[in-house]
């Protein structure tokens, strides 16, 4: 059975299963991964994560996706969508985001998923404003988004990472 909601030439984009949760445990502990972030994952934590996760898409239809690689079916990360509401002059919104783990790096399949999201934000999801969030450091992120063709809507300070030294202010990127 296929349970792919969006597919492109390499990858396959689903809500998450059982089998997900062991690997996405490891990416949360990963110091690499987790480098833009406030911390690293607990795998409670993770665990909390993935069913928050599944629980936006029943209510939304939509979520950070899992993504797999289609040839071998290697769970790789997540991209998708997620509705935010932390304080911001962009939110609420819906944030477009992803997170793939280390051996997934370099291989284009960030830029791939989040440009298969993108393009069926409106019709199949009905979203018409998208939004990218990442810290400033994070240059292989704001390339992914300029790749996919979003445009640079600001700066702000994500309230998450209020008194995080390691990072100024994050970036904003919209599709429209």
């Amino acid at each position: 059975m296929n349970d792919y909601i969006l597919k492109t030439e390499r990858l396959g984009l689903r809500n998450w299963k059982a089998s997900d949760i062991d690997p996405f445990i490891e990416m949360g502990k990963d110091p690499e991964v987790m480098q833009y972030f406030p911390s690293l994952l607990s795998e409670e934590e993770s665990r909390e994560f993935i069913q928050k996760l599944q629980e936006h898409f029943i209510l939304h239809g939509y979520c950070y996706f899992a993504v797999d690689i289609l040839e071998t079916s290697e769970f790789i990360g997540f991209t998708g969508f997620m509705n935010q509401i932390w304080e911001s002059t962009f939110t609420p919104c819906v944030d477009m985001g992803w997170r793939l783990k280390r051996s997934a790096w370099g291989k284009g399949y960030a830029t791939e998923a989040a440009k298969a999201c993108l393009e069926a934000a409106l019709p199949k999801f009905n979203l018409k404003k998208v939004y990218a969030f990442t810290p400033d450091k994070n240059i292989p992120s704001q390339k992914v988004m300029q790749k996919i063709g979003m445009n640079y809507a600001g700066d702000f300070q994500h309230p998450k990472l209020i008194g995080d030294d390691r990072f100024e202010y994050c970036v904003a990127y919209k599709n429209s």
